[in-house]
């Protein structure tokens, strides 16, 4: 089959305070959508100390404000929410932009009391996950939905409007073990983050492995990564740059090396074709540098990177 290679990208460090306000928003939308970047990506946390744009009400902004960016949550906390309220609004904004929803899902980070607040218990959230992934697909495939779990109950509930990509591709975000099976059971597709590519080669294979084991198989053109980047033609000040903004202890300092690119453009690219050799094709690509920088260096990204690349 013919893989078509994407690049999307998640806003960096959210400005503060005014500076971060509705401008900056549209500006940063803006910017991406008269670029060749392909898709815009939001993160999402029900607390954090620093501005984190929800990403439902986001993407249903950018739905309206924009005629040809892709757009999807990296990822959903599915946990948090009705899988059918989750269902409905995912359908309702795919439904509004002609068919540029990416929706992808995950189980949350590590943070107890973000549950807690949420009113959904830690150690459910795996179970919840995959019982939610269950409801929403069928909201989106069938015109009358029964279902009886062990967290949500259906009595003969219709979801409308249908999305208008058919069949609604499903992505699974997260680099266990456990993410990969999620992916390759229910999923059709797969995009961790933090991950090196010979690490992302293995969960391509492992997760291809439990689709086979499930009577099924993921698509090979969806599998993608997220890696945080900063351009500049000097790389070591390309990496002072970002080093402020890098969440500590997510890996060591040998993965990090791996799993970001600090540098020119031809430094990005390069570790765009080490993930390609690993599986991947699509990509979100996070700025790590002062909010003051990002739109420049979304539209360097756009400019000296995403083309070459989406022709290759």
């Amino acid at each position: 089959m013919e893989i078509k290679y994407r690049i999307g990208v998640m806003p960096g460090p959210w400005p503060a305070g005014a500076d971060g306000g509705p401008d900056f928003f549209w500006r940063f939308v803006e910017t991406c959508e008269k670029s060749a970047i392909d898709s815009l990506w939001f993160s999402e946390r029900l607390s954090s100390p620093i501005p984190v744009p929800e990403p439902i009400t986001a993407m249903a902004a950018i739905a309206a404000r924009t005629s040809r960016l892709k757009f999807g949550p990296s990822v959903l906390i599915t946990p948090f929410r009705s899988p059918v309220m989750a269902a409905r609004e995912l359908a309702m904004i795919d439904y509004l932009s002609s068919g540029r929803m990416l929706p992808a899902f995950g189980i949350g980070v590590e943070q107890e009391r973000e549950f807690l607040a949420a009113g959904v218990p830690f150690k459910e959230r795996g179970r919840r996950t995959d019982e939610a992934i269950l409801v929403m697909r069928r909201c989106w495939d069938e015109d009358e939905v029964t279902f009886d779990g062990e967290f949500w109950k259906l009595d003969r509930i219709t979801v409308l409007p249908k999305p208008i990509q058919r069949p609604f591709p499903l992505w699974i975000g997260g680099n266990s073990e456990a993410a990969m099976k999620r992916a390759g059971r229910l999923g059709d597709g797969w995009i961790p983050s933090f991950i090196a590519p010979p690490k992302l080669k293995e969960g391509v294979d492992k997760t291809q492995a439990f689709a086979a084991a499930a009577g099924r198989q993921v698509p090979v053109d969806h599998f993608g990564v997220l890696f945080y980047f900063c351009l500049d033609d000097d790389p070591a000040r390309a990496q002072s740059m970002a080093a402020p903004f890098i969440p500590r202890n997510r890996v060591d300092d040998a993965t990090l090396a791996q799993c970001t690119a600090f540098g020119p453009p031809a430094l990005v690219r390069a570790r765009l074709e080490q993930y390609v050799a690993a599986g991947a094709s699509k990509f979100i690509l996070r700025p790590m540098c002062p909010s003051d920088r990002m739109l420049d260096q979304l539209a360097r990204l756009g400019s000296d990177v995403v083309p070459d690349f989406h022709a290759r």
